[in-house]
């Protein structure tokens, strides 16, 4: 092997088992990740929005009418319901016009969804800002993490595909911060900011290598790859791969999108990804998000609900960032294992406390520190492991001429769960008691626990050929590289 340049081995079956990737610089690879997923902090902060607005919405001091019970959850569920109905046109979307291309058209919707919130004057128009909003998230939730993967080298695509959840929990706990501060009104106008910071920083970043090449832009595909891999770096053997594998794609015979769908191993990957997707959000993270002030308000705790939400959204990105630095060295799967476990260990605590609360008051009265201390605990194994790998595995199931209408369905499941959850923890709460509510959430994490165990790949530090090969029923064979590392 020659150092300093991407060289793939080959088995006996001519199957690249690896390949070593030339020195150069990470950070513009960084730099084009983080860019695409600041969308993902736009959305963050649409979803943290809701917890400490909400008896501000109840007042009616803020705006000229009053916001109900029963209409604030619709206001915080049509976040969720607009993100799921976007997912799958904008897989065709990015398919059409590309990655980069597609998360830039999403600015205007995302100023007249904001536009709608800051000068409502009735609960429709918060009905219709708040969906617009969700639109333009879940769009970026098919399109960002599929954009990160297809700019990173595989020894970083897991630390760059965990940018996006990343970027959502930073987005949850600054609307956090804002709830806690400021009044409605200027909690509105800055989170309008953000999608300008988005579109003025993205339009400078590259369009995905991958793409251009598909598109038989072999120069932009080099210029891309360039860019990315920094001006020192040799690019030829990366470069041959793209386009080799492009050319493969563009050269088989164009079948019905359907028929494609249909294929044993991609509808493997899709109900791999599809229930990761569901498990992430059955488990009952958006209800604990949504509903962190009313949670910590019903368990009598002496910390201010706003303050306690602060100390979750902390938690959160604290935690993200150790997925971030770990995704890459642990693996995929150990954390989902891990992450399924401790959650459902706590979301019993939780059913526990709210159970004996109810059917003995008082009883529980020197426990208060229970459900902080099980919320927060929650947060943590989520954030390493439920939160982050998700997203990843949905862009790394998929070979490229599926990838993103199989991305699209993943990411509607994950939002039609959202949307359902949120929309009915608070009847369930109020129909059969937030004990056997969070139990349920238990259930589900139990059963994402052994799920995990028995029927999800690892996929970290493989080639989207190698994971294929794996979802076909073969085996990786790993080799060595010069310094004696397996890769």
């Amino acid at each position: 092997m020659v150092p300093g340049r991407i060289q793939f081995d080959c088995n006996d079956q001519g199957e690249h088992t690896h390949f070593k990737m030339s020195k150069g610089s990470v950070l513009p690879q960084y730099i084009a990740g983080l860019s695409a997923s600041f969308g993902a902090l736009c959305m963050g902060a649409s979803i943290g929005w809701s917890s400490p607005v909400e008896e501000k919405l109840y007042s009616g001091e803020e705006y000229d009418f009053v916001v109900t019970s029963s209409q604030f959850g619709w206001v915080s569920s049509l976040l969720t319901l607009g993100a799921t109905v976007i997912c799958i046109p904008i897989g065709f979307a990015i398919d059409w016009i590309g990655r980069r291309p597609t998360m830039l058209a999403l600015f205007p919707p995302y100023m007249v969804g904001w536009l709608l919130m800051i000068f409502a004057s009735n609960v429709t128009m918060l009905y219709f800002g708040r969906f617009i909003l969700g639109m333009c998230g879940g769009a970026f939730c098919v399109t960002a993490p599929m954009y990160c993967t297809e700019i990173s080298t595989t020894s970083l695509r897991g630390t760059i595909g965990s940018f996006f959840q990343l970027l959502i929990v930073s987005g949850v706990l600054f609307g956090y911060l804002l709830g806690a501060f400021l009044d409605l009104m200027p909690i509105n106008i800055v989170c309008a900011i953000l999608p300008i910071i988005f579109v003025t920083v993205h339009f400078f970043m590259p369009e995905s290598p991958v793409y251009l090449a598909l598109k038989g832009r072999n120069d932009d595909a080099a210029k891309s790859l360039q860019w990315l891999r920094g001006a020192g770096a040799d690019i030829d053997e990366e470069l041959k791969e793209i386009l080799e594998e492009s050319q493969r794609q563009n050269d088989q015979e164009k079948v019905n999108i359907l028929a494609a769908l249909r294929r044993p191993i991609v509808l493997k990957g899709l109900g791999i990804s599809v229930l990761l997707q569901v498990f992430q959000q059955c488990t009952g993270i958006n209800a604990i998000l949504f509903y962190s002030a009313s949670i910590f308000q019903d368990v009598g705790a002496s910390l201010e609900g706003k303050y306690a939400s602060i100390i979750i959204g902390v938690t959160q990105v604290v935690s993200t960032l150790v997925a971030v630095v770990i995704i890459d060295k642990a693996g995929r799967r150990i954390l989902l294992i891990i992450s399924g476990l401790l959650m459902a260990i706590t979301t019993a605590l939780l059913g526990l406390y709210f159970f004996l609360s109810e059917q003995s008051p008082g009883s529980m009265d020197n426990f208060g520190w229970l459900p902080i201390a099980s919320i927060c605990i929650f947060i943590v194994f989520f954030s390493i492991g439920f939160g982050p790998v998700p997203w990843l595995v949905m862009a790394e199931l998929f070979s490229e001429d599926v990838k993103s209408v199989a991305g699209s369905i993943s990411g509607t499941s994950n939002w039609l769960s959202a949307f359902i959850v949120t929309l009915l923890f608070p009847i369930l709460k109020e129909s059969i008691g937030p004990g056997p509510t969070f139990w349920i959430f238990t259930g589900v994490a139990v059963v994402s626990f052994f799920y995990s165990i028995f029927c999800v790949p690892e996929t970290k530090g493989k080639t989207i050929l190698e994971i294929q090969h794996i979802l076909s029923g073969g085996k990786v064979k790993h080799v060595e590289d010069d310094e004696g590392k397996k890769i």
